[in-house]
């Protein structure tokens, strides 16, 4: 196994790049680990923006990536900015030896999600990729339940992501709704449920996309995805942000030959129906892990700052490294090609 630089004995130094929508789940966490974690710097491409956060948070800010990692001592880098420049900006940190935190996706192009994995290996850094859901308590309990195969054979799957973006969402940013920056309402919105097809069922065998397009963007804002898995379980994936007139769904429904489970609510957080053959004693927690939110990202961010503390202090392993971040992101390549040829698109990728 490979090793990797410990930070035992004092704070881990963190710099936030992006100080846009998703960074203030980053700072929330910040604040929550301030016992492990130091916020040290701060990098944004608009001087009000940068000027206002650091003025709030008392810290560094800088223009320019390169000039922060050469001016300071840094142990993690986490990008909260567009998906399409992630790789440019985490080959600069592998190059100067600090470990990278990215927000989903990881990018936007495959080429780019391997360069991103190929340079953290080769420099000996970590690579983290946020999949924050994974932590939210109700998938947990799904999670158990598919593990402890409660479902006997799974029959299939449905996820929803059904939320609103205006068009003035995507006129507040020249970057978003963009093929090359941003991605689509797969890619960008709804990754994190693309996210739960191989972690929660398992890998997949052939996908099958249509998608359009009714806002003035480059990419889809609405899709539907079918998904056959290796082990034959079939499901379906619908996706839009032209909801009317708030976001409304994000949930996934698993049929078993031996239980059903819906977990629904704007994302993911109210298990609606959980019912099984056979009780559990923490079938009780049911009622306990729903949560209210009108959030779509939930409140994982923290949990998931949990876990690469306990990485760079060396205790344990990354729950999504680079290489569990390329699983998402070549269903999302095969479903845009997919959308694009009018295919049914097989795993692993040729590309």
């Amino acid at each position: 196994m490979k090793s990797y630089p410990k930070v035992s004995d004092r704070k881990i130094r963190i710099a936030i790049v992006g100080c846009g929508r998703i960074s203030k789940n980053h700072f929330g966490s910040i604040e929550q680990h301030q016992d492990n974690i130091e916020l040290v710097s701060i990098c944004d491409v608009q001087q009000d923006v940068l000027s206002k956060y650091e003025a709030e948070y008392k810290v560094k800010g800088y223009l320019d990536l390169e000039q922060m990692l050469e001016n300071e001592k840094l142990d993690l880098v986490a990008f909260c900015t567009p998906s399409g420049i992630h790789a440019k900006q985490t080959v600069i940190c592998a190059k100067y030896g600090v470990n990278v935190m990215t927000e989903k996706p990881m990018a936007t192009k495959w080429s780019d999600g391997v360069r991103m994995v190929k340079a953290c290996d080769d420099a000996g850094v970590r690579l983290f990729v946020v999949k924050q859901n994974r932590r939210n308590s109700t998938l947990q309990l799904l999670k158990r339940a598919i593990e402890e195969k409660r479902f006997g054979k799974i029959h299939m799957v449905h996820l929803n992501v059904f939320w609103t973006r205006p068009q003035e969402y995507y006129d507040q940013a020249e970057w978003r709704g963009t093929l090359e920056l941003d991605g689509g309402a797969f890619m960008n919105q709804a990754s994190h449920y693309v996210d739960l097809l191989d972690w929660l069922i398992g890998p997949i065998d052939k996908v099958q996309a249509m998608m359009s397009t009714t806002r003035d963007i480059e990419v889809e804002d609405t899709g539907v995805l079918n998904i056959r898995w290796i082990d034959g379980v079939l499901g379906s994936m619908s996706v839009t942000m032209l909801t009317y007139p708030k976001n409304l769904e994000g949930s996934i429904t698993v049929l078993g030959e031996k239980g059903t489970v819906r977990v629904g609510g704007v994302a993911v957080n109210n298990i609606e129906h959980w019912e099984f053959d056979e009780t559990k004693d923490y079938d009780e927690e049911v009622k306990e892990a729903n949560y209210q939110t009108t959030s779509v990202y939930g409140f994982g961010h923290p949990l998931y700052y949990n876990n690469v503390v306990e990485v760079l202090r060396g205790n344990i392993e990354p729950e999504t490294d680079g290489r569990e971040g390329l699983k998402s992101l070549e269903v999302l390549i095969a479903a845009y090609l997919s959308a694009k040829n009018g295919q049914t698109i097989s795993l692993p990728l040729e590309l």
